[in-house]
């Protein structure tokens, strides 16, 4: 009888076989590309099943009539709207007609917990009229906030298939549910030990506590949207810094893993960024095939972006590449001062390339920020430069965690041959602050070759994607934690004063309107399922439909 781990990797070759068949079809249009994919994939064809709707993590899906006015006071082109937690920083996802939003117990859904009771929750309501079917509640960590931050929940969005629900709760765990609840009147196993089986409370299938079994210590929180391909279940762990935010207490325990979807089976880890995570992990992977090659990709606390073979190598992780993000002298810095970065953006793949932007806790401030466009096919350390030290001029030196090259110390860099740089933008003009490229939590979005991304400093710009020419950048006078819808031939990105900014799909800057209040901070991203729009703002989940009515927000 075969073991999981072959079933995996049988069921794997087949496909990639598929995979490449579909990518000699898709061409550039990353909008069918998506559709395809969720086509083969056991939920509606224009759900939005996973952040970014497929593993290339592109915010592009399919939707007609969209609208772009709206008034969540007055109800005009809302379908619906329900309450959230006091806090909300997960993205919804659809599926199966279902709605799936992580955020904290602020609205205290499950009567076990009233809302006064600190959780993280993840919360499903029916698609078409927005009632509440279940909660998935998860218990503050006795240790506090320097691994369960107070009343940030749940910071992830899941990844849905068939009646299956995966994320990563805020107590570091990877969890599988039942999306049906126990509206089904089964309890699935093999965990069927829920201290309460109420139609409002969620149906737990496995569980994998990273903090317990795999020795993680998250910092603050965990943020990891999972994608899968296959039966393979992709997962950076947020292991970081402990609260004096210089030690890595567990710096042996894994950034990456790789589990089995069905069963939770650990298959391989990987501790790359080991002691160099500079604060936590708070990104979340992609996934690519090139020149036939399946990679996974990281983006990691130590400012690198990592690239692994899918199935990894006999149970161990197998890296392919890794790509520094940021300048080699740039340097770490606790209060906001520092010029190296992580990456808190999820990597995304377009037409054979991938494009990541560098970024830093907000509470850390503004600053410098990087975007880069990678080529996934090259091999080993594929950074711009690489370090040497005058010591020993022909041999390239470690990376060190605060700062790659000292140049006091006789460090020194060379042009790295083997680079895998693309383009890099730091801006159109970075000696002014609305034409600079800042840190940024923010996933591009990208579409007919145009790319749009919104940075920290609340500075919205777009590029060609091909070349990395900056096109315009729109101050929109308010930080921005979010990344851009593209649909049909206009682009939605949010903002901490809440506001919605509309623009047409152009390289010539068009803004649609005025921009359109949600009421509270929009620390989310709009996502579009079956010609529905749904945002979620600091406390409330919207969805929103042309020719729609419905009651105000109360």
């Amino acid at each position: 009888m075969l073991k999981i781990r072959d079933c995996v990797i049988a069921g794997l070759c087949l496909a990639v076989t598929s995979l490449i068949i579909e990518n000699a079809h898709a061409g550039e249009n990353p909008t069918e590309t998506a559709t395809s994919r969720i086509g083969k994939m056991k939920v509606g064809g224009k759900d939005w099943p996973q952040w970014g709707g497929s593993y290339s993590r592109n915010n592009t899906p399919d939707g007609k009539n969209i609208p772009t006015t709206w008034d969540v006071n007055a109800g005009e082109n809302v379908l619906w709207s329900m309450p959230l937690g006091s806090e909300t920083y997960g993205n919804p996802v659809v599926a199966n007609g279902k709605v799936f939003i992580g955020t904290n117990n602020g609205n205290g859904y499950v009567k076990r917990y009233p809302s006064s009771v600190d959780l993280g929750c993840l919360i499903c309501f029916e698609e078409k009229t927005g009632k509440f079917l279940w909660q998935h509640s998860n218990e503050k960590l006795s240790t506090g906030r320097v691994n369960d931050w107070p009343h940030q929940g749940i910071c992830c969005s899941p990844y849905i298939e068939g009646d299956r629900a995966w994320y990563v709760s805020s107590r570091g765990q990877v969890v599988c549910l039942d999306t049906e609840g126990f509206h089904d009147d089964e309890n699935d196993s093999p965990v069927v030990d829920e201290k309460v089986s109420a139609k409002d409370e969620a149906d737990v299938v496995w569980v994998v506590d990273m903090m317990k079994d795999l020795k993680v210590s998250q910092h603050n929180m965990c943020s990891c949207s999972v994608t899968c391909f296959g039966d393979l279940l992709f997962v950076n762990t947020a292991n970081g810094v402990d609260e004096g935010h210089i030690t890595i207490p567990e710096e042996k325990a894994p950034s990456f893993i790789c589990l089995n979807r069905n069963s939770g089976e650990v298959l391989w880890t990987d501790n790359s960024p080991g002691a160099n995570v500079l604060h936590g992990q708070w990104s979340s992977p992609a996934f690519g095939e090139f020149d036939g090659v399946a990679q996974v990709l990281f983006g990691a606390g130590d400012g690198y972006l990592y690239s692994f073979a899918a199935e990894g190598k006999d149970g161990k992780a197998e890296m392919l590449w890794k790509f520094d993000c940021n300048p080699k002298e740039s340097i770490y810095l606790l209060g906001g001062r520092a010029t190296r970065n992580h990456l808190i953006a999820t990597p995304v793949v377009y037409d054979g390339l991938v494009y990541v932007g560098v970024g830093e806790d907000p509470e850390h401030g503004e600053g410098q920020g990087h975007l880069w466009c990678v080529d996934p096919t090259k091999r080993g350390d594929v950074s711009p430069t690489l370090v040497y030290n005058t010591k020993d001029p022909k041999t390239i030196i470690p990376h060190k965690r605060l700062q790659a090259l000292d140049d006091k110390a006789g460090d020194f860099e060379r042009e790295n041959p083997n680079s895998a740089a693309v383009w890099h933008y730091v801006g159109s003009d970075p000696a002014n602050f609305e034409t600079t490229m800042h840190r940024t939590c923010g996933t591009v979005a990208i579409k007919n070759d145009l790319l749009f991304v919104a940075d920290f400093s609340g500075l919205f710009h777009c590029l060609n994607a091909k070349t990395g020419e900056p096109h315009w950048t729109y101050d929109m006078f308010a930080a921005s934690w979010a990344s851009p819808l593209i649909v049909e031939d206009r682009v939605y990105i949010g903002d901490e004063d809440g506001d919605i900014a509309i623009f047409k799909l152009s390289a010539e800057m068009e803004k649609l309107g005025e921009e359109i209040n949600m009421g509270s901070s929009v620390y989310t991203t709009p996502v579009v399922a079956n010609d529905t729009m749904f945002i979620a703002n600091r406390n409330r989940i919207y969805a929103i439909k042309e020719g729609a009515k419905s009651d105000p927000a109360k």
